[in-house]
């Protein structure tokens, strides 16, 4: 294949654009199949990059007079600011000038904006925020993680199918096990939206459905995909995201209250670091927006620039996977099915 083109939007998240190009820079020298396209003002870009060493014969600098920030309106925004960097990123995967495109920006201007220029898969209602997170076991995907505060029953089956799409082609999950999040497992179990949505779920035969998924069972059970709404999936992350600090800061106060405890403490040293590293957001780099027809990919807005850079291992990842083929095709074999 040849050389693999990625958008990137200089100007989006809270860290821009330093640390967007610090992970740039750190991607072009770990992936040699990876050009930039690096959209954003260019004085601030070139002064970011003074000093670094990398292929500079991969990296072009597209200038954007434009930049839509946190405190826009995200409708708006995208419909005005057409010479910002986002818009012009997403723009250059609509008319095929890049392979994929990765933000930190505004989330719901991300969300907008990849509707209204990359647009949907046919076949797909609603793209979803999709990232990956550390479980007992494994990793696993929690599809939609707030992109759709209202879902329908076959906006949930097409999650299982897209996340099921990304854990085998990105994360390498020969065969994901998908389950749908509800208060019970049996199937009976659910309000209208949830028991209509496991009957499609349970009558498709593209991808392998296990049934309900418990709160509880969401991180420790064995599940590859979690599909749930985006309102539930938002507050299931968040909690998480909350409870992950508090066990921490529960556990640093508890070992050092007593010098028995500060003496585990130093032994434990090495063990606390491997757990903290298997809990570490950045390794994933951010959440795919799957179901548009392009790759999309959303780093944390707080990203620094390692985990922006794993946000561009994502995107080529997604496209060496033919996500976007594989997730069309899957939808061609559940409608003949």
């Amino acid at each position: 294949m040849e050389k693999i083109i990625i958008a990137v939007d200089a100007m989006g998240g809270d860290n821009a654009p330093g640390c967007v190009i610090e992970g740039v820079v750190t991607a072009l020298k770990a992936y040699e199949d990876i050009s930039v396209r690096l959209f954003g003002d260019e004085a601030r870009i070139k002064k970011e990059l003074e000093g670094s060493f990398f292929d500079a014969d991969r990296l072009e600098i597209i200038h954007s007079e434009e930049e839509i920030t946190m405190h826009d309106e995200p409708m708006m925004a995208v419909r005005r600011k057409l010479k910002s960097s986002m818009v012009m990123g997403l723009m250059d995967v609509k008319e095929k000038r890049a392979h994929a495109f990765v933000s930190a920006g505004s989330t719901g201007a991300l969300f907008l904006g990849g509707m209204a220029y990359v647009r949907l898969v046919k076949g797909i209602d609603r793209p979803a925020l999709a990232p990956v997170l550390p479980g007992l076991k494994k990793p696993f995907l929690l599809i939609d993680s707030g992109a759709n505060a209202d879902c329908q029953p076959k906006y949930l089956m097409q999650f299982g199918l897209m996340g099921s799409v990304y854990m085998n082609k990105v994360m390498g999950v020969e065969k994901p096990n998908v389950g749908l999040v509800n208060i019970g497992a049996e199937e009976e179990k659910g309000n209208k939206l949830h028991k209509e949505a496991y009957q499609l779920m349970k009558n498709q035969s593209v991808y392998a459905f296990g049934g309900n998924c418990e709160a509880r069972d969401i991180q420790v059970g064995d599940f590859d995909v979690v599909a749930t709404d985006g309102f539930t999936g938002n507050v299931i992350l968040k909690y998480a995201e909350g409870l992950t600090k508090v066990l921490f800061k529960q556990i640093k106060s508890g070992v050092m209250e007593t010098l028995r405890g500060k003496m585990g403490g130093v032994m434990l040293k090495p063990v606390f670091g491997k757990i903290k590293d298997k809990m570490n957001p950045d390794e994933y780099g951010g959440a795919p927006l799957l179901g548009l027809d392009g790759a999309v990919v959303k780093a944390h807005g707080s990203s620094n620039g390692y985990a922006f850079s794993r946000a561009i291992f994502q995107a080529r990842k997604m496209v060496l996977g033919d996500i976007v083929g594989t997730i069309k095709k899957g939808l061609n074999d559940i409608q003949e099915g």
